[in-house]
């Protein structure tokens, strides 16, 4: 086993932990770790990521239902659209993606900048989201929930289509929205959102490349059975460390992580 893909599947152990850990974040990590250490192409990369981050939204979003932190009939108005959303960009879009998507001069645009390109650009409202102080996350107080359902179409199409590109859940636009288009409270905003994401990519994992490419079930089931048992040692370990102050370090490392991404895709060839 070469020492890149060692270091691969420590990455996913490491991916669980931080989900056990200050639950969530991690999973953006997965696209990056399936790219340049298993050196995967973008369209495997993002197919997988999406299996990966649905099973772990799943395992986390189960934990919060069991706090009472889940609101199902939210999960469901905000799901379908972004199921949608998912589903038709991983079935009918990214299969028909050219290689090159443009050119400018003699400079080539590929299919993989875009995508990974995309990915990079979103990792930082994504750190930003980690790096916010818990007085700005939390707003705490029952709220009765009403729903802005042409703005929550619009957004959870919105949503499951960046989903369905860059191979991310997008808790961190998920979130705001709950808060936002259905007035739901913070806390519940997040557990639900864990419901969402897992519900969304999982659909569009299996509805998607499950159909349209050939997967490495093998590889991809111990990639992610070693995230689960992170999962389990970052749970344990939050007993005896805050996972908030980790969060903003974490916040940080997701910034060097888009920066070295597009130092990859954009200035070395491929």
């Amino acid at each position: 086993m070469e020492f890149l893909h060692i270091l691969g599947y420590v990455s996913a152990l490491i991916i669980g932990i931080s989900l056990g850990l200050i639950g969530g974040g991690g999973s953006i990590l997965a696209v990056p770790v399936l790219a340049y250490l298993f050196s995967v192409n973008e369209k495997v990369a993002t197919a997988y990521s999406l299996f990966i981050v649905g099973a772990s939204a799943l395992v986390g979003g189960w934990k919060q239902h069991l706090k009472g932190f889940v609101d199902w009939k939210t999960a469901v108005v905000f799901g379908i659209p972004a199921i949608i959303g998912v589903t038709l960009v991983r079935h009918y879009l990214v299969p028909v993606l050219p290689d090159v998507l443009f050119h400018i001069g003699t400079f080539e645009f590929t299919r993989r900048m875009g995508m990974f390109g995309l990915f990079a650009i979103l990792m930082f409202p994504a750190a930003y989201s980690m790096l916010k102080t818990k007085k700005e996350i939390l707003k705490e107080g029952k709220r009765e929930v009403k729903y802005n359902y042409p703005l929550i179409l619009a957004e959870g199409l919105l949503v499951g289509a960046i989903t369905g590109l860059i191979g991310a859940g997008g808790g961190f636009l998920i979130i705001p929205a709950l808060v936002i288009l259905a007035n739901v409270e913070m806390k519940v905003a997040v557990g639900t959102s864990l419901i969402i994401i897992a519900i969304k990519s999982l659909m569009g994992f299996f509805l998607g490349d499950a159909i349209t490419m050939e997967i490495n079930w093998q590889f991809l089931l111990v990639f992610t059975g070693l995230s689960f048992l992170g999962i389990f040692i970052g749970s344990y370990i939050s007993n005896y460390i805050d996972g908030n102050k980790l969060k903003k370090g974490f916040g940080y490392f997701i910034l060097v992580m888009a920066v070295f991404i597009f130092y990859m895709e954009f200035f070395i060839p491929h």
